[in-house]
């Protein structure tokens, strides 16, 4: 960190020193960030030098202006000591001369000297003030319209994006995230902030309430302004939401734990009463939702409603009147061209996607799914006459649209058919730097949509989607119902599998395994909630290797010495893991693996960033959608170099990494949508197969072991799996049956279906509800009182009970460590 040099001429004024701009070494190409090196004509600290580099937040400077720059002086652990500027301004000349020589200067087009002094002569030595505050004081000099109005707009925009810029800084605001905020609200910036702060948590990515919260204490906001207090509620609601992936929550925890953010934030503690007053107004303005005792964000409330009524909407439409004998023949002869025997279920499932509207796929690993999405569309095509020659649509929409959440599981489905694939996102025109609740794609066009990875796709995504669809296309959901929910709130897949009216198929039936293949059957075991006995045992294409935590590196070591030995890259082998901290975490692999698959070389160029290194060659994983790179969330590539070089006295840096073919350079700015990725988390890993899966499984994981996990990393593995860890880990995490996630979908489902036409009203939001809800859960011992649950102060209980078991306070394994695995073969 770089450390603060106290260089202030007096203990009450800053450091400032003036000076013109002589190069910029860097800047930002997506924030306000630069670094300049300037002359020094004054200054009211010891410096001896004609130049000094500065750094900041700065909008853009003209090399021939003089500038006054407010900060400190820090001394860079690289690069010696540097002005961090926290504000600047314009040196504005004071004398005749000063702003005859300034308003003749190249940046005012079409004022020469002549102009600029009959400017001064009429206006005085404030002419600029004059000007900026009522631009008619020109009207009576007979300036030419366009060197008028390009004088007016220099001096306000300048001014303008200055004072913005200076405003953010003075706030607290970086860089990145004071131009974040400049694109969302542009001109409007400090007035938006000023009239309400809080405005930023629910607006602007990366900005929660607590940072939200600070600024509103620098804007003396009161710590019960309605303001603070429903910023607090929403940003609780959304909370609870991301952290359960609920869709809703009920009274008493949104009470409690709001009254406990405000508590712990700028502003300070607010009554229970406050708080339960604005949740009732803010329900009344539909900042919330309250239905049927629950609570809802409005924009997971408003989805799951448009989710049914979209829904409603494709299945009402009678789909093409094909005749059975048509489809039976159709399948048929594609069958015999693809040279596949389809099975009973198989058959009945393409056959469903060519005569239903929307039409649900599920299976295990091995089923067919992908076999059948091929079934699906070479039957669609030749029903209907379409080709699916890419070539012949240069003009027009492809007919056939395929996609899936991740880039790397929609590669696997157009390397499967043949056919091009994209991210949902990238098929809706989003670029994934949309806030979840501002998504709005663009229509799509075609005759036939499949969506893969469906158990990974969100209630907000979803919907985005499905409002998309023309009632006029097929829709064909595919995925895997047993795998992990969607990070974002909702188990849409799951939901629309229970919900009876649509169309839906189940693949149960094991294809893809060769005859001494034991990972398949392995997960749909483990699916079932049994472990086989030879679990522990090596087999041809599996091992467990037991360890206890802070042995998994060293044995992940040998595994990867030994498999080098045997010609296995980086590449082939994908290290998984629940947890990023811990000896077996993926922050310790990762380095492990780095060191071991890329060690540092002289010659070979790598950078330290935030405390991560990355080196040529080194395996990397993209953390954010950049439709416009090509490049998505889950996206695994190599880096390919790394470059620091000066251009026109500009200091660029950069890394590039090849995705596939894909070259994609980051500037340093970017650097942070990059981690390492010898070692991911298995949810990074949903929608990718490796050929080797190292898999730690340790007690150490243990509020993430769960059944659906386990099998969700297990089927990542293609062609070996190493399980490394404990075995009773194992046993947990089979036994551990993921909880339902709370939604209200499969219900208003059932609700559009049985009164589609009736529904013009919000059902059961009566604000006396609402009211008495709030007051029951005002009766419970810590809502009566705006401070922090106390710590028990009672010895912790041991007895085993049902609800200890289920929230993972007590291991329902104790006493049993003596007890043979073979015993738990059978694990229901």
């Amino acid at each position: 960190m770089a450390e603060e040099i106290d260089l202030f001429k007096t203990p009450t004024e800053p450091s400032f020193f003036i000076g013109q701009v002589q190069s910029e070494i860097f800047s930002s190409p997506d924030s306000f960030f630069k670094v300049l090196i300037v002359s020094v004509e004054e200054a009211n600290f010891d410096w001896h030098e004609p130049e000094i580099t500065v750094t900041g937040s700065l909008g853009e400077l003209s090399d021939d202006q003089t500038y006054r720059f407010e900060g400190k002086i820090i001394e860079h652990p690289r690069y010696g000591q540097q002005f961090q500027a926290t504000s600047y301004s314009v040196n504005r000349p004071t004398s005749k001369e000063g702003l005859i020589d300034f308003l003749s200067g190249k940046q005012f087009e079409g004022i020469g000297k002549k102009t600029a002094e009959k400017i001064v002569s009429e206006l005085g030595t404030d002419a600029i003030d004059k000007i900026i505050a009522d631009p008619h004081v020109l009207d009576k000099l007979k300036l030419r319209k366009a060197v008028k109005s390009s004088l007016i707009d220099n001096l306000r925009a300048n001014q303008g994006m200055d004072q913005i810029i200076i405003g953010l800084n003075d706030l607290g605001f970086g860089a990145n995230l004071s131009s974040a905020i400049f694109d969302k609200y542009g001109e409007e910036t400090l007035h938006i902030i000023n009239e309400n702060p809080y405005q930023l948590a629910t607006e602007i990515d990366g900005i929660s309430f607590k940072r939200a919260d600070q600024v509103a204490k620098r804007l003396e906001v009161p710590a019960d302004d309605p303001r603070r207090i429903d910023a607090a509620i929403v940003q609780t609601l959304d909370d609870l939401t991301m952290e359960t992936g609920d869709t809703y929550t009920t009274t008493r925890p949104l009470l409690q734990q709001t009254i406990q953010l405000l508590a712990q934030g700028s502003g300070g503690q607010v009554s229970t009463d406050a708080v339960t007053a604005r949740i009732v107004e803010l329900e009344k303005n539909q900042g919330i939702r309250y239905a049927d005792k629950k609570v809802y964000p409005t924009s997971l409330y408003n989805a799951e409603w448009q989710i049914a009524d979209h829904l409603h909407r494709l299945l009402t439409v009678e789909p093409d009147n094909l005749p059975a004998e048509t489809v039976e023949k159709t399948v048929a002869k594609v069958a015999d061209q693809s040279g596949i025997t389809y099975d009973k279920i198989q058959k009945e499932a393409i056959k469903m996607a060519l005569t239903s509207k929307v039409m649900l796929l599920t299976g295990g690993p091995g089923t067919g799914k992908t076999t059948i999405i091929k079934g699906i569309v070479a039957s669609y095509a030749k029903i209907h006459n379409i080709s699916l020659d890419v070539d012949e649509y240069k003009e027009k929409a492809f007919p056939v649209l395929l996609a899936a959440p991740t880039g790397r599981a929609a590669k696997r489905m157009s390397e499967a058919t043949d056919l091009p694939a994209s991210t949902i996102h990238r098929l809706l025109g989003l670029n994934g730097r949309e806030m979840p609740t501002d998504l709005n794609g663009r229509d799509l066009e075609g005759s036939l949509l499949i969506i893969d990875e469906m158990s990974m796709v969100d209630t907000l995504l979803f919907k985005t989607l499905i409002q998309a669809v023309p009632t006029s296309m097929h829709v064909v959901l595919v995925g895997d119902k047993d795998q992990l929910p969607s990070v974002g709130p909702g188990q849409v897949f799951h939901d629309l599998l229970d919900f009876a009216e649509l169309p839906k198929v189940e693949l149960t039936n094991i294809h893809r395994q060769s005859a001494d293949s034991t990972i398949i059957p392995l997960a749909h075991a483990i699916k079932q909630g049994n472990l086989p006995p030879d679990l522990t045992n090596k087999l041809a294409d599996r091992s467990f290797i037991s360890c206890h935590a802070n042995q998994v590196p060293s044995v992940v070591q040998q595994i990867i010495d030994l498999s080098k030995k045997r010609d296995y890259s980086a590449n082939d082998i994908q290290i998984l893991a629940p947890m990023y901290r811990g000896q077996a975490g993926i922050d310790r692999l990762n380095e492990l693996a780095q060191q071991a698959y890329n060690p540092p070389a002289t010659g070979k160029q790598e950078v330290d960033f935030r405390g991560q290194i990355f080196r040529v060659g080194d395996k990397v994983l993209q953390l954010v959608n950049v439709p416009e790179k090509n490049i998505f969330n889950g996206d695994i590539g190599r880096i390919t170099a790394i470059e620091s070089n000066k251009i026109g006295g500009k200091r660029n840096e950069s890394i590039t990494v090849d995705y596939d073919g894909n070259e994609v350079s980051y500037s340093r700015m970017e650097w942070n949508q990059l981690r390492l990725a010898y070692c991911i988390s298995i949810h990074k890993a949903q929608g990718s197969q490796f050929k080797m899966v190292l898999l730690p499984i340790v007690q150490q994981f243990s509020r993430m072991l769960q059944r659906n996990l386990l099998y969700t990393a297990i089927t990542r593995a293609a062609e070996k799996l190493v399980l490394i860890g404990e075995p009773y880990a194992v046993v947990t995490s089979v036994k551990n049956e993921a909880v339902n996630r709370n939604t209200s979908l499969v219900d208003r489902l059932n609700r559009v279906w049985a009164r589609h036409n009736e529904l013009t009203t919000p059902l059961e939001q009566d604000k006396e509800l609402l009211s008495n809800d709030l007051t029951e859960a005002n009766n419970n011992e810590f809502a009566k009182t705006s401070e922090p649950p106390a710590q028990p102060t009672t010895p912790r209980q041991y007895i085993l009970t049902a609800e200890l078991i289920n929230s993972n306070k007590i291991d329902p394994l104790i006493g049993m460590e003596n007890i043979s695995l073979q015993s738990f073969h059978q694990v229901k």
